[in-house]
């Protein structure tokens, strides 16, 4: 089972990442708040971050730069990371960032599901 943690605030987004990994095998915890999903790593293992490049007050990168710090300091467990992108040219923002892979928006289930495969293991 995969546990999957996707950082967005916009409906359209949530609803297709939900789509794209409706498994019974992948629980995925859903949070709108950056500040809050960096609280919830500290208490909760995740084997994936999703992160939308824009989110609220902070965007995508900042936040997994949060989520960076949290695994170096021993304070989260290491986890994937994969930066939804609003633009293809983005893509070296990700890497910038500390994201594992990326996926640009508008995505398919095959899109999302195949970085996630990709960067496995």
């Amino acid at each position: 089972m995969s546990s999957i943690l996707l950082v967005a605030d916009d409906d359209w987004v949530r609803n297709d990442v939900e789509a794209a990994l409706a498994d019974p095998s992948v629980t995925l915890t859903v949070e709108s708040d950056p500040r809050a999903a960096a609280a919830l790593v500290r208490k909760e293992t995740f084997d994936w971050a999703i992160i939308d490049m824009q989110v609220g007050s902070m965007g995508g990168m900042a936040i997994i730069r949060m989520l960076r710090d949290a695994i170096h300091s021993g304070a989260t467990e290491d986890m994937g990371i994969i930066l939804l992108l609003d633009r293809t040219a983005d893509a070296f923002l990700a890497g910038r960032a500390g994201a594992d892979a990326s996926v640009v928006k508008p995505f398919t289930a095959q899109d999302l599901r195949s970085r996630l495969t990709a960067t496995a293991g």
